[in-house]
């Protein structure tokens, strides 16, 4: 193992790593279930250590003998090396050349299970079946035979794993200091419905005879026996509550994100919040669910932006959004006061996004053309996904490898103009986020409106040659990279010269000074009713008010009198 691969390998490590425990959010929506045929997966990688890059790694042959190094993707730890295979496939972010993709969220479980001594992390699970895999259900085994090979090193894991025309979740936890392999189990998601998962085991009860729609490791519920932490009859096993066990954090900091998704997109079931809210009693949230429409790429990714938005957990509304409804809270989530802890809401958009992305695939089309990875950096409420095709040869260089360093910042960063943009629409989000929005729907409306036209212009280079279709979506995702990353920088100095200081200059550019919303005014008299009420001393003169002093000016509806002018002295008014 040369030192070259080695820093290479410690570079994509610290690409995905995660920091927290609970970072991230996966949606899975099966062809059935979505406008065009295709099968999608979301993920958002949220963490505050997180620097969002797009990772194109090309197809490679391999001789006899190769052996892969593996490093833990949370902390860059070697772990050992595996046989290489002889061809691995060209893989674009989370999506290969086959338009297999893999997206994942950890739940913590049973700690007692993570194994110090496995040779196989989830991070390099994810990108070995991307290299290797043709199919999701391919991909699903390869993850399988590998931990169970080697021994799965990680915490507990949830993995969404799609390809044109099935969409599985996996779920896996190790066996402890000392035990060898893991224990599994994968269902594929029925056509029509969706699913979703967010740090907590989701797959209960699953069929023991039906291979085609479930597969699982051989020991599954013997090693769930050994451990004392399940008794009853196999039929009655359930994975998620055998190996992590239901916690009132995970209910509302993970399951609350899936109830926010299939609320939305199902709201004809209407759902009841009691289940995330901790109600005794209360009936657990399917593992998916029928859209009462059909969704599109658009709908996906407006899923990917819920701050509990119509809810009783609204991050919009209280104290903690201040004056301009920001829905974010800074960390720690958790918090003591008084001897009392107490939480922040977790909602699928939060600041400490690194990247994300909706891998979209079409059976209808050649892999190159029918697989889309729209990939965005930082927080998914304002960033643009930009079309990155499964085909393309390289990644745009404001989203290359290469130009990673979180701790310097640069204009030729995709993730630091989007941060720089973000960060300051925190400051005044409730006036910013609307222009951003309309910014972010005019690129990405645009992408999507001209997806037919570039894909027929594909599909004919296709006919011709492969490597012309390659070569043409290549400058078509740069384009449009390069197009969205200058808009972006515009779009930060126009709303820096807008909102300077706490100002807001007009249409016109006049500098105004509106005043916070009432509601955070009254909150302010409420907490010191007397500390800033204006008094008059003994014997002051009564102040006139605000816009009152000398003449009065006019009413809105009457017109301005001109002064005189300045050769004719005004006439007296007439008396009374």
């Amino acid at each position: 193992m040369t030192r070259a691969s080695i820093a290479l390998a410690v570079a994509l490590a610290l690409i995905v790593c995660c920091a927290e425990a609970l970072p991230c959010t996966n949606f899975l929506i099966t062809r059935g279930a979505s406008s065009d045929g295709s099968t999608m997966i979301s993920y958002a990688a949220d963490s505050h250590e997180l620097y969002g890059e797009l990772v194109c790694r090309p197809a490679r042959k391999h001789p006899p003998g190769a052996m892969r190094p593996i490093y833990d993707w949370d902390t860059g730890k070697y772990l050992g090396e595996i046989p290489e295979v002889a061809e691995t496939y060209a893989v674009v972010g989370n999506m290969n050349e086959h338009q297999v993709s893999v997206g994942e969220t950890t739940f913590t479980g049973r700690e007692e299970l993570t194994n110090p001594e496995g040779r196989i992390d989830y991070g390099s699970l994810m990108f070995v079946a991307l290299e290797r895999a043709r199919t999701a259900r391919q991909a699903v085994e390869i993850m399988g035979e590998l931990a169970e090979k080697y021994t799965f090193y990680s915490e507990g894991e949830s993995f969404s794993i799609s390809d044109p025309r099935e969409v599985w979740i996996m779920e896996m936890v190790g066996k402890g200091k000392g035990g060898k392999g893991a224990a599994w189990v994968a269902r594929r998601i029925p056509d029509g419905y969706i699913s979703a998962h967010a740090n907590q085991a989701r797959i209960r009860r699953f069929p023991l005879r039906d291979s085609r729609n479930c597969l699982y490791s051989k020991d599954v519920i013997a090693f769930a026996r050994q451990k004392g932490y399940f008794n009853g009859k196999d039929s009655e096993f359930s994975f998620a509550d055998a190996y992590a066990p239901m916690t009132w954090k995970a209910l509302r900091i993970c399951e609350a994100r899936v109830w926010a998704m299939f609320r939305r997109a199902a709201p004809s079931l209407k759902l009841s919040s009691d289940y995330i809210m901790g109600v005794e009693g209360a009936a657990p949230l399917p593992l998916w669910i029928k859209p009462d429409r059909k969704l599109g790429v658009w709908d996906v990714m407006e899923l990917m932006r819920d701050h509990f938005e119509g809810t009783e957990l609204d991050l919009h509304q209280g104290v903690g959004a201040g004056p301009f409804e920001l829905p974010y809270r800074w960390r720690p989530l958790y918090w003591e006061l008084d001897g009392v802890q107490y939480t922040n809401e977790r909602a699928t958009s939060t600041q400490q996004t690194g990247f994300s992305f909706v891998a979209q695939a079409r059976s209808a089309l050649p892999d190159p053309i029918g697989g889309v990875f729209w990939f965005g950096v930082d927080d998914t409420n304002s960033t643009v996904y930009i079309p990155m095709y499964c085909g393309i040869q390289s990644a745009p260089s404001a989203y290359a490898v290469g130009t990673a360093d979180f701790e310097t910042f640069s204009w030729d960063s995709a993730f630091w103009v989007f941060n720089w943009v973000s960060n300051w629409a925190y400051t005044r989000y409730r006036d910013m986020i609307p222009i951003i929005r309309r910014e972010q729907r005019q690129l990405e409306g645009s992408f999507l409106a001209d997806q037919p036209e570039v894909e027929r212009a594909a599909l004919d280079l296709y006919r011709r040659a492969p490597a012309l279709a390659r070569e043409y979506l290549t400058r078509y995702s740069h384009r449009q990279a390069e197009r969205t990353v200058t808009r972006w920088r515009r779009l930060g100095q126009e709303l820096f010269v807008k909102f300077l200081d706490g100002n807001v200059r007009d249409e016109h550019g006049k500098i105004t000074h509106p005043p916070y919303p009432e509601h955070w005014y009254r909150r302010i008299v409420r907490e010191r009713p007397e500390m800033y009420r204006i008094r008059r001393l003994p014997g002051e003169p009564e102040e006139k008010k605000p816009g009152q002093a000398g003449q009065a000016e006019p009413k809105k509806d009457e017109p301005k009198k001109e002064p005189p002018a300045p050769d004719k002295p005004a006439e007296p008014a007439p008396r009374r």
